[in-house]
């Protein structure tokens, strides 16, 4: 399995652009694929697509999803997250009068294997560490596409299990999407940098902002002169300077979810096999070496390093390119969300032949 380096880099676009906000992201991206995303949008007004974002935990399927809608726009998208769906049925087990319209709508809409009285006892005590039944799955989601029209489909979280690959295979058949075109999204992120995504990710107890000590600071770093380390403060002004906190077992990074992140590559090697379907290949590294080939460098995503002036009780915040090994041991640079979402678009103008 190969995923092939995207050049983003245009030649007669020299201009660097602010790729952490809205407008700055708008400005990029019209520099680097205004055809393409137009190209995008008149066929978005007409035509419909499903697309299967597999990658590993925490390797951006949500990020990238959310991004492309942002860019090229969202009136005619749905995203749907199978772990938001999941954990929005925790709300309506605790709710009374919810809870009875779930279980009158799976008696309805349900078919499998398993009872009713079965299923309803997985959802009260279902964990992160098994998997509910496929056809449960295919029934929560076909309720949300339900609710929101026929419009182009972004799954986040299916399949995710060997058997849900043969069910994509059919899905668009299945929720009555049959002319549709589908497409898998594979990502591929090295187990370093979603190693250190996790281990130095940073939460807000009050909003619950997450962002990172090493990737991603927000605007205000203290240092603590207790524990001798620094934090970060909330940016959100109704959090009034909050100071961001670890998630418990965060501290061991990929360690406790590694079978999980195991499981993920082995689907995703699965989908890169498979005929039939057209496949769109991200990466989120480049190797050093040849990077400048490639990309930009405000392109590059940037680590960030502190030092503090005790005479001044200042921190002082440096940036420089984040450097870690690939998979296969290789010195690599991982990428901001931006370019990955652009090598996206223009993968999907090929794919849908609209040039």
């Amino acid at each position: 399995m190969s995923f092939p380096i995207f050049k983003t880099k245009v030649g007669g676009v020299e201009q660097k652009f602010d790729l952490t906000g809205p407008e700055g992201r708008k400005e990029y991206f019209m520099a680097k694929a205004s055809c393409e995303i137009e190209l995008l949008r008149k066929h978005l007004k007409e035509n419909t697509f499903i697309a299967y974002f597999m990658g590993k935990k925490n390797s951006g399927k949500g990020t990238y999803a959310k991004m492309f809608t942002e860019i090229v726009g969202g009136e005619n998208i749905i995203h749907l997250s199978v772990g938001d769906i999941i954990r929005g049925m925790d709300q309506k087990l605790g709710d009374e009068k919810e809870k009875k319209e779930l279980v009158r709508f799976l008696g309805k809409n349900y078919r499998g294997f398993q009872s009713l009285e079965e299923i309803m006892m997985l959802l009260e005590s279902r964990s992160t560490k098994k998997l509910l039944p496929t056809e449960l799955i295919l029934t929560l989601v076909k309720e949300e596409i339900n609710k929101s029209g026929k419009k182009t489909i972004f799954i986040d979280g299916f399949p995710r299990d060997m058997d849900q690959i043969s069910y994509s295979l059919f899905f668009r058949d299945l929720v009555g999407y049959r002319s549709d075109d589908d497409v898998f999204v594979l990502i591929d992120v090295p187990m370093s940098v979603i190693d250190e995504r996790i281990k130095y990710r940073r939460i807000c107890p009050k909003c619950q902002t997450s962002r990172n000590l090493k990737l991603l600071v927000t605007s205000k770093v203290e240092f603590d002169m207790q524990k001798g380390d620094y934090h970060l403060l909330c940016d959100n002004p109704e959090c009034q300077g909050a100071v961001m906190v670890q998630k418990e077992g965060d501290e061991f990074g990929i360690e406790p979810i590694i079978d999980r992140l195991k499981l993920d590559d082995k689907l995703i090697k699965q989908a890169f096999g498979l005929y039939g379907i057209p496949k769109v290949l991200l990466r989120n590294s480049i190797p050093v070496e040849v990077a400048g080939d490639y990309v930009d460098d405000y392109e590059i995503t940037p680590e960030y390093v502190f030092d503090y002036n005790e005479q001044e009780n200042l921190v002082n915040v440096t940036e420089r390119p984040y450097v870690a090994a690939d998979d296969n041991g290789v010195e690599s640079y991982s990428l901001l969300p931006p370019p990955v979402v652009l090598a996206m678009i223009k993968q999907l103008v090929e794919i849908f032949d609209l040039s």
